[in-house]
């Protein structure tokens, strides 16, 4: 290697490699398996991940590397200019078959079984570098696998010490929860303590484990990989509208795997996302059209219930038609929901079902601040967010960038676990939020960074303050130069609003509190979807009803007319527009239960039912030429009214009570993140009342009254109760202030 660049031309940062006589250029720093993966050369490797810390502890990437004497670990050799690398040399490849041999002394072979079998990295490599007899007679080590949860399996007898696994809770979770135990042949990969692993993001161990060590247990056992058929899809449960992959057999979804994208979700999908197939085949799936005769529901043939759904639309066009969409709705079933309430003279139309404060007619906007830059951000302000449940992936970025330097800072109601240290934190009521974010000191700090990020999230944007913090987090933005990023409250909240499902006259608080002679609910649950369900099941229970849903529920039973299955999102063709305002499409993958159809399809025959115009297309290409995002500019609502005394209630959404499928997952359900309903007090505020921990209080709001177990936790804010939704037992409160006392 040469004193003098071997091409001078290259620029300062780079240096020119040669490998397998192919010559490169390569940043500075970078190491041998980076530039020979940018190449296309291959170099088998276990324990190196391109998201991972180097470990070096697999040895399989071993090269031969020119004026070096020993075999060089590609993965933790960095590259010098004029440097010759060879990966195909007798010594590289003796040195990679010896490895291999060492590797497969131990592992048990039993493929036959192993769900891994047909995608396992060891597996494939073991089929050009193994031996095809084994040297080895000693008896082969076992170790004892432990239960790490419900949703990945153990085999940890299969483990070959790769530590992927390790240095994925420890650097991308957060949550430092699997190590290394005992030393030399006696190493185990485990629990340090033995219990279930609590992050969001347990299910990516499957997806970083190159051996079977680590599986979905979901999925365990139910089919091979050439089985399967892969449907590109995306995750419906948040806003940031994570790429994955449904895999299908025989049209059944048994498993979701994450797909490649740097903007969005990089190579990483949360638990939610990865888990909720289950929920598409709960009991309570609607199947066939229903209707109601005399407050008895009986099947009905789609022309039937198609009929009476037309006849009530019909009988209550104009003001007194409401139409309610749920936020994950796609843009294509929104923008035909626009369209009927258009035919139908009503301007009672919206998706923000879970906002009580709309009386800034705030909608959902995109991020100033790309998800892709938030890992590059110097300083980050959270405001009003759980944001390790809320956005799991997100978090996940701002965890990057803390461990890059930057200072992040947090005005929320309860002290919620983040996997980063806070820099400073104001823990107030939801009430005294907007407040806080004009603290001096924090805007000087913000002030002070070059690349700033202020996050809004679920607390805020759905509470009854939600228009003085939305001021507040502006004028933040305004004064310190932070890129304002508020959380769209749902999976496309984005989209619906910008394809015109939007008031021009009632909001959906306004259209449930004075109600309505009819109403259309598309894909809500609607005993835990409304922000003020008392107020929903009131307003629904004195209407005629026209349900699209995707479950055939108690709720819905008990306030719907008709109910017309539909497809869920794995099951049809749609489009979604995430937080950074990307339009996104999910291909139909799982078959549609029973008679349910897409969605646009029961739209446009409801449509030409009503000899409505602008249903006259036959297919999904017709209906997606014909639509596009129009600018609609809501009607305020009310300002909510929050009077009297007593505790403010702050609510958060439980993460795996976020919506119906969720809900239905029975793996997320048995998740150690899934708690039971319950009140969670500051202890000073339980000690004025007369509460100790574990007791059952009473609390009561305007809406109703919920008994609920009372935990104690100085994370929760003075003169604040924090619950979370998603809940039957926590649906009276809403928000606003209750007034507590002994059950």
């Amino acid at each position: 290697m040469s004193a003098q660049p071997v091409n001078p031309n290259l620029p300062p940062d780079h240096v020119t490699v040669f490998i397998d006589g192919v010559e490169m250029a390569a940043p500075k720093g970078s190491m041998i398996i980076q530039a020979a993966d940018k190449a296309g050369i291959p170099i088998p490797r276990f324990c190196y991940h391109d998201k991972l810390a180097i470990a070096a502890n697999c040895r399989m990437c071993l090269v031969e590397v020119e004026k070096m004497p020993k075999p060089a670990p590609a993965c933790a050799t960095p590259v010098m200019d004029g440097m010759k690398v060879v990966t195909r040399s007798e010594k590289a490849l003796k040195s990679q078959r010896n490895v291999m041999e060492f590797l497969l002394v131990n592992h048990p072979l039993d493929c036959p079984i192993c769900d891994q079998g047909g995608e396992c990295e060891l597996q494939d490599l073991s089929m050009g570098y193994g031996r095809s007899v084994s040297r080895f007679s000693e008896r082969k080590r076992v170790v004892p696998d432990e239960d790490i949860g419900p949703l990945v399996a153990t085999e940890m007898t299969r483990c070959i010490q790769c530590t992927r696994c390790v240095r994925f809770t420890a650097e991308i979770a957060g949550t430092y929860e699997l190590g290394g135990m005992y030393r030399g042949e006696n190493l185990q990969i485990g629990t340090f303590d033995g219990k279930p692993l609590t992050t969001e993001l347990s299910g990516n161990v499957i997806d970083v484990c190159p051996v079977g060590a680590l599986t979905n247990k979901v999925f365990q056992f139910k089919a091979r990989p050439w089985e399967l058929t892969a449907r590109e899809s995306l995750g419906y449960h948040d806003a940031l509208g994570s790429n994955l992959f449904l895999h299908l057999r025989r049209g059944d979804v048994l498993r979701t795997v994450p797909r490649d994208n740097e903007a969005v979700n990089e190579c990483w999908l949360s638990d939610r996302d990865r888990y909720s197939h289950q929920g598409l085949y709960a009991e309570d799936r609607a199947q066939r059209p229903l209707v109601k005769d005399n407050g008895e529901w009986r099947e009905a043939s789609w022309d039937e219930a198609l009929a009476r759904a037309a006849k009530i639309l019909h009988d209550n066009a104009g003001d007194n038609l409401g139409v309610l969409a749920h936020p994950a709705t796609s843009n294509e079933e929104g923008a035909l929901l626009a369209r009927l309430a258009e035919a139908l003279g009503t301007g009672n139309i919206d998706h923000r079902i879970s906002q009580h404060d709309l009386s800034d007619a705030a909608v959902a906007e995109t991020f100033a601040m790309p998800v892709a830059e938030i890992d590059q951000a110097d300083v980050v302000v959270i405001v009003g967010s759980n944001l390790r449940h809320e956005l799991p992936l997100v978090h996940q970025r701002i965890r990057k960038a803390f461990t890059r330097g930057a200072k992040i800072h947090v005005v929320n109601p309860v002290d919620f676990d983040f996997t980063f240290d806070i820099a400073s934190k104001r823990i107030v009521a939801p009430s005294q939020l907007a407040a806080a974010l004009g603290d001096d000191t924090l805007r000087e700090v913000a002030k002070a960074g070059n690349h700033v990020a202020i996050i809004v999230g679920a607390l805020a944007e759905n509470g009854p303050y939600a228009a003085a913090i939305r001021a507040a987090a502006a004028s933040f933005a305004d004064a310190t130069g932070a890129k304002l990023c508020r959380i769209p409250q749902g999976a496309n909240a984005v989209g619906l609003a910008q394809y015109g499902v939007l008031p021009s006259s009632r909001d959906a608080a306004g259209m449930l509190s004075d109600a309505r002679g009819a109403y259309v609910i598309y894909g809500i649950e609607p005993g835990l979807d409304f922000a003020d369900t008392q107020s929903a099941l009131r307003a629904l229970g004195a209407a005629q009803v026209v349900a699209f849903s995707h479950y055939a529920c108690r709720s819905t039973k008990a306030v719907a007319d008709v109910i017309l299955p539909i497809g869920l999102l794995p099951e049809v063709d749609a489009t979604l527009t995430n937080l950074d305002g990307i339009a996104q499409n999910a291909a139909a993958g799982g078959k549609l239960p029973g008679e349910a159809r897409p969605g646009w399809r029961v739209l446009r025959a409801l449509g030409g039912e009503l000899n409505a115009d602008g249903f006259a297309f036959t297919d999904l290409a017709g209906l997606r030429a014909g639509i596009a995002p129009r600018a609609v500019t809501p009607a305020a609502g009310r300002a909510p009214t929050v009077a009297g005394e007593g505790l403010e209630v702050a609510v958060s959404t439980a993460i795996y009570r976020s919506d119906a499928t969720v809900r239905r997952a029975p793996a997320l359900q048995s998740h150690p993140l899934n708690l039971e309903p319950r009140a969670v007090l500051n202890p000073n505020d339980a000690a004025a009342l007369g509460f100790g921990d574990g007791m059952v209080g009473k609390f009561s709001a305007d809406a109703g009254t919920a008994t609920l177990p009372v935990v104690l936790s100085a994370q929760v804010a003075p003169g604040t109760v924090w619950i979370e939704s998603g809940h039957g037992a926590t649906a009276p409160l809403g928000a606003g202030r209750v007034q507590a006392g002994r059950a």
